[in-house]
């Protein structure tokens, strides 16, 4: 058996995300951010309002858009996916909580298209944790750890928006 991957400070981690985006976001007049449900929506609702962005947080749900959908089903906490901007010709930045196989961020650009066509598309992740089945890269990460595959990394909101996060063994 593996000793377990220590969790670092999801707080910290949000403060070094922050810090990596902070200057492409005064380089973007078209910036926009969309958080995948449900630890990327809480992340991009920060990012919105401590980068002082005009544009209010987008939130998608893959829960279609998986190329798994037939095997795993509906998962039963599907919510709206909401775009409060034009996404045609925006720089739009893709939050998720953990990045992990790719398949995630696959569907959440497959569903932004849906919209129109970005100018481009960057992805900013809280934890990458290896494991790729596409190549997919996070533009802005703040933590890299690896984790055996029946480990799950989850990110937890507190009432009072604090973020921590938690493992859990399948």
């Amino acid at each position: 058996m593996t000793t377990p991957t220590p969790l670092p400070d999801a707080e910290l981690l949000y403060q070094q995300l922050l810090n990596q985006i902070k200057p492409h976001a005064m380089q973007q007049d078209k910036l926009a951010i969309v958080g995948i449900y449900s630890g990327g929506a809480w992340i991009a609702e920060r990012l919105v309002a401590d980068l002082a962005l005009k544009n209010k947080p987008g939130y998608i749900d893959v829960s279609f858009y998986r190329d798994d959908y037939a095997a795993k089903g509906l998962h039963a906490e599907v919510k709206p996916t909401y775009i409060p901007f034009e996404v045609e010709g925006a720089a739009i930045i893709l939050v998720d909580d953990v990045l992990y196989t790719g398949r995630t961020t696959r569907a959440a650009i497959n569903e932004l298209f849906d919209y129109g066509r970005p100018a481009r598309i960057m992805l900013a992740a809280l934890v990458d944790r290896g494991g790729r089945e596409l190549p997919v890269a996070a533009d802005f990460v703040a933590h890299v750890a690896h984790f055996e595959p029946a480990v799950s990394v989850h990110l937890h909101r507190a009432d009072d928006g604090s973020f921590s996060l938690s493992i859990a063994h399948a």
